[in-house]
């Protein structure tokens, strides 16, 4: 492949993913949500994997760049692919080789993604909260569970 056609397929990504996310250089100020909505109670625990949520808390903060990183290569992948296509096409013969490199990137992209993914997400990822006026690591939790508490909607925020 040319240098220029690389050229343009890379600046196209990039175009394509600041669109998708919505990347810009002036800051964005969230919603703002309706109290009628936080009335109620909830229940919390004591988070127990203190290593795993401190690693995931780390790398928590870059998920979007990997998620970017990641969707980039595989909009490259496509590329190789569908090149690799068409040299075969044009040439009416299949050679294995021009799949060779297409292929090694698929294998790396993928398990790159499952170690990504693997170290983002703990199991307490997705039940991870910050309760207001309480020191420590809570998760969301049910009634029965151990060491749950009950503490007020509008006292549990996101991570």
């Amino acid at each position: 492949m040319k240098k220029s056609m690389i050229s343009a397929i890379i600046i196209m990504t990039i175009i394509v993913l600041m669109a998708a996310f919505d990347f810009s250089l002036s800051g964005t100020k969230p919603a703002p949500i309706p109290e009628s909505v936080l009335d109620g109670s909830l229940f919390v625990c004591p988070a127990k994997s203190a290593f795993w949520a401190a690693m995931a808390a780390g790398f928590g903060g870059y998920s979007r760049y990997f998620l970017m990183g990641f969707l980039f290569a595989a909009i490259i992948l496509m590329f190789m692919w569908g090149w690799a296509l068409y040299q075969n096409l044009l040439k009416d013969e299949f050679k294995k080789d021009m799949f060779s490199k297409p292929w090694a990137f698929t294998k790396l992209l993928f398990w790159a993604c499952v170690i990504i993914m693997l170290v983002i997400n703990t199991p307490n990822h997705y039940r991870s909260v910050a309760v207001s006026g309480r020191s420590g690591d809570w998760v969301l939790c049910e009634s029965t569970s151990d060491g749950a508490v009950a503490v007020p909607a509008d006292l549990v925020h996101s991570k």
